[in-house]
């Protein structure tokens, strides 16, 4: 599941998600857009920006980053762009930086140069798993929750959400919308089923055939054919490299197995050339710095 896609769905589509989670007040989502943001003239975009309206008296934008993968270039990386972004636009007056993560051991551990910007108030860092007993929190945050548990208690605890938003009125998003993410969510972790199966866990006659829930069941078996062409891939890639340098660390196989799928392929190609294991060493120091 490319969790990335799915919360750019979440806080795409309600931005009071985003703003409960961070210990706001749902209020203050009001006007804002969620948005990819790309830096002109530089290999950067930003996955999530929080833009504010155009007429708020003290702009705040919110840099949002989301990482199921351990990186420990990712606070490099996160604020290298979110400085750069200020400096492109002048006219925004405060920022704040969110990191969400699964769980406290997907964060970086090389935490040292930037210990001041981590101990401030602009910098907030969530570990899903922490947020509390699902039933216990919020149904907006509760579906946040929702991605990270296990798959054997997604449905159990998806049906419990749905059966709470159908007893209660939401606040601030309509039964609809609330019952449509639970889908969406759902669609993601479980992409092998069928819409008839989902709909009968849910105790549904059926589920309405969304633009919103075709692109997530399809995008959903995408990454599963994808995450499998990258598994074969990395075998490959530790077998020829096994062959030309040596047995490779597992430091250095955990930092291939957290590649793209691109860049197992780009690494397939360039260990043509390698003659020992620091050239490998020294190709992985490159692409961690893009």
């Amino acid at each position: 599941m490319k969790t990335d896609s799915l919360f750019y769905r979440l806080f795409q589509s309600a931005p009071t998600i985003f703003f409960e989670l961070i210990g706001q007040s749902q209020n203050q989502a009001q006007g804002y857009v969620f948005r990819s943001v790309e830096l002109k003239q530089t290999a950067f975009r930003i996955d999530g920006v929080f833009l504010p309206p155009q007429d708020a008296p003290n702009p705040i934008i919110y840099f949002v980053e989301v990482q199921f993968q351990k990186d420990e270039q990712l606070y490099r990386r996160l604020f290298a762009e979110a400085f750069l972004f200020l400096q492109q636009n002048p006219q925004i007056v405060d920022w704040q930086a969110v990191a969400i993560y699964p769980t406290r051991s997907q964060e970086p551990t090389d935490t040292q140069p930037y210990r001041a910007l981590l101990n401030s108030p602009q910098v907030q860092r969530i570990y899903l798993d922490e947020l509390g007993d699902i039933q216990e929190l919020s149904v907006e945050v509760g579906l946040v929750r929702l991605i990270v548990e296990p798959q054997e208690q997604t449905v159990v605890q998806a049906q419990q959400l749905l059966a709470r938003v159908q007893q209660t009125k939401p606040t601030h998003l309509s039964q609809e919308a609330i019952i449509e993410l639970i889908e969406t969510i759902v669609v993601y972790k479980f992409p092998q089923l069928s819409r008839q199966e989902i709909a009968a866990m849910f105790g549904l006659s059926e589920l309405k055939q969304t633009r919103v829930y075709q692109e997530a069941l399809e995008e959903g078996k995408q990454e599963g054919k994808q995450e499998g062409r990258k598994q074969e891939g990395v075998a490959l890639v530790l077998r020829q490299l096994n062959r030309r340098v040596g047995a490779v660390a597992p430091e250095l196989q955990a930092q291939i197995e957290a590649l793209s799928l691109a860049q197992v392929e780009a690494l397939a190609e360039a260990l043509l050339d390698f003659s020992g294991v620091e050239d490998l060493v020294s190709w992985l120091d490159t692409f961690s710095q893009d």
